[in-house]
């Protein structure tokens, strides 16, 4: 029987991501054209740094598997947690005006990436507008994010925030909105809230005994959403009241 000694060409039209990725907004040749492009490297382990702050830029990477947490480092050498990436999440826009990376990317877990040349994809968008239109939305989506953090300016509301974004991004990936488990470090989500560790651990303990959630270690529960989300204020910081807000005002 002959083997077949072609290149395999990566799936990317029926890969269970193509929603969340670019590839739900390519088809026919363009989308062959992506699939040529990209490349599936090994998988990288608990620790493993994928870029470093300041290195230069090449490619644009998207989540397979696993979190990835990002970080950058002050003139003074503090550490500042950028954000958590979940699979589907572009990782390395925010390298394409200055052409290096202005943060650095270490996996939380085992973590696989497919990562795309930048000028593959310039290249594509050139020619599709719901292309174009896709990267619009992410890079938006991104700083949305960073956004709805500065929004909530108390450690409850931020807390709050980070456990009803964490909820949407898992139901918007098939899993569960109400459970699942944390894979970053109590440090890390302390240092990206802006808190510190001993207050994040506080707050924690009192949303349990106020029956908000439940955690056992790395395990977290949402078990009351709409209180929740009055603390967090994400209506309010969407441009519209909270649902306290509207009561209060009755």
């Amino acid at each position: 029987m002959a083997i077949s000694l072609a290149p395999r060409r990566n799936a990317c039209g029926s890969c269970a991501l193509s929603s969340e990725c670019i590839a739900g907004a390519l088809q026919g040749d363009e989308l062959r054209e992506l699939e040529d492009a990209v490349h599936q490297g090994m998988p990288v382990h608990s620790g493993a740094t994928l870029f470093h702050q300041g290195e230069t830029f090449k490619d644009l990477a998207i989540i397979r598997t696993g979190t990835v947490k990002t970080f950058a480092f002050d003139r003074d050498g503090r550490e500042h947690l950028i954000g958590f990436h979940l699979p589907g999440d572009f990782i390395g826009l925010s390298a394409i005006d200055e052409q290096r990376y202005p943060s650095s990317a270490v996996a939380l877990d085992t973590v696989s990436l497919c990562r795309v040349p930048f000028h593959a994809i310039a290249r594509l968008a050139a020619k599709s507008a719901s292309l174009q239109a896709r990267l619009f939305r992410l890079m938006s989506r991104d700083i949305a994010r960073i956004t709805q953090l500065t929004c909530h300016s108390s450690a409850e509301e931020r807390l709050a925030g980070f456990l009803i974004g964490m909820a949407d991004r898992m139901a918007s990936r098939g899993y569960s909105s109400c459970r699942w488990q944390l894979t970053m470090s109590r440090m890390d989500l302390a240092n990206f809230l802006r808190l510190t560790p001993e207050t994040l651990s506080r707050l924690f303990r009192r949303f349990k005994a106020q029956g908000l959630v439940t955690v056992e270690g790395r395990d977290v529960e949402v078990r009351e959403r709409e209180r929740l989300q009055v603390i967090a204020f994400t209506q309010a910081c969407n441009g519209h009241e909270a649902p306290q807000a509207r009561r209060d005002a009755a």
